[in-house]
């Protein structure tokens, strides 16, 4: 298992079952390479929210939060808050292409499900999701 600066959070990650465990590893990395390509994200932090692993922008309040979990139908999943266009945005953009749950998730069966090019813009809307494109000329 990979480093963890949180007990909590490793304890939730040896909770899970080793195949969920192996494929929401392969999330939880590709979060904290995405969010290091974005520096106007700042610090991508990592604690629990609802006994799931969650990744916050708190120092600069950029995203919305993303948590990893092991869905009631077997699998594990990539969650964002419900009330956003995260996930029914990255369906649109993508459609059929992924098992999504509603406005909430993105499931998987299998690591190898994991895209890194086309999750990482799902994980790059997320990390961004309250930045204001700034609009050019005068006003």
């Amino acid at each position: 298992m990979p480093d963890f600066s949180d007990a909590a959070v490793k304890a939730a990650f040896g909770a899970f079952a080793p195949e969920a465990r192996r494929g929401l590893i392969g999330l939880r990395q590709l979060i904290f390479e995405t969010a290091a390509d974005l520096p106007e994200v700042g610090t991508v932090e990592e604690t629990l929210r609802w006994g799931q692993p969650a990744y916050l922008t708190p120092v600069r309040k950029s995203g919305s939060t993303l948590r990893l979990g092991v869905p009631k139908s077997g699998g594990f999943a990539l969650y964002a808050h419900c009330q956003t266009t995260i996930i029914s945005a990255f369906a649109a953009a993508f459609p059929g292409q992924d098992r999504i749950e509603g406005n909430r998730a993105v499931l998987f069966e299998d690591a190898s499900q994991i895209d890194p090019d086309r999750h990482t813009l799902l994980i790059r809307h997320a990390l961004t999701y309250h930045l204001r494109p700034v609009s050019g000329g005068s006003a």
